[in-house]
């Protein structure tokens, strides 16, 4: 197993190979996203954490699954068109992959292993399920998918002064 995040290497929606270690010394949130989900207007809130943030070191990465409830079914160029035109996303965006299962992305296999949610659950449980990481590269908490994101600031202003 990983000893962190930067040991990773993701396509970003563009299929470009991106090392997750050009974010070492960054306070980074994960999150698995769905543009047609309940949750999606947390997109909003995902933006005003990066705007507010962002000049911080701090980064969102957002990882489009299309696992529950099929609720992300465009391609990676729909899914960039969405979130551009209807929440003014700048933060990167990445290839939609599965975060569950046999073809699970390796780095949502080292997080759910790192950082399990209630009682222990390895699996995601559903769309926006986010994961906070120290500079470190280190998980340091897992949110559940109804965590709106303006609610974890004080975690974010923690592991920015760490």
């Amino acid at each position: 197993m990983a000893d962190n995040i930067y040991q990773f290497t993701v396509k970003n929606n563009k299929g470009e190979d991106i090392n997750l270690a050009q974010y070492q010394g960054k306070v980074v949130l994960i999150v698995n996203t769905a543009s047609k989900c309940g949750f999606t207007p947390q997109y909003d809130g995902l933006q005003a954490l990066y705007d507010e943030y962002s000049r911080e070191d701090f980064e969102v990465l957002a990882f489009p699954c299309d696992q529950f409830g099929h609720q992300e079914p465009g391609d990676n160029e729909q899914i960039e068109q969405f979130c551009s035109i209807n929440f003014g996303v700048k933060f990167p965006l990445f290839q939609k992959l599965e975060v569950n299962g046999k073809n699970a992305a390796p780095v949502f296999d080292y997080l759910k292993s790192e950082a399990p949610g209630l009682m222990g659950s390895k699996s995601i449980k559903w769309n926006f399920t986010k994961f906070l990481i120290g500079k470190d590269g280190l998980p340091i908490k897992r949110y559940a998918p109804n965590t709106k994101p303006e609610s974890i600031k004080s975690d974010i202003e923690a592991a920015i002064k760490a």
